[in-house]
């Protein structure tokens, strides 16, 4: 009698699978909200900077608008001022502004 209970009891549970469901959603949700974009926004950053030439206006990490002067590798040298240069790696570099804008050191 108590095997019957037991088993009517087992029977009628839902499958394991149905418990990670709402976890698998979640996930998901993360994945295409969250970690997507903001992958997508690093990737097209590591692009912009790599492309950095000399002559080029950026925006420091820092807020600082500067002129490259000279690009190596991993740094550029950049001038804040008339005559003031300054070596930051290049991945400090925040943003490369259009052309045509005012110069960082006017």
């Amino acid at each position: 009698m108590l095997d019957l209970l037991a088993a009517g009891a087992a029977g009628s549970a839902p499958p394991a699978w149905l418990q990670f469901l709402p976890i698998i959603g979640m996930v998901a949700i993360f994945w295409f909200l969250i970690i997507r974009p903001q992958m997508k926004r690093q990737k097209d950053h590591q692009t912009k900077i790599a492309g950095v030439k000399k002559g080029d206006q950026v925006v420091t990490a820092g807020g600082i608008l500067a002129k490259v002067v000279r690009v190596d590798d991993d740094s550029a040298e950049v001038e804040i001022a008339q005559g003031v240069r300054v070596r930051v790696v290049k991945s400090t570099l925040g943003d490369i502004l259009p052309p045509g804008g005012k110069p960082a050191n006017d």
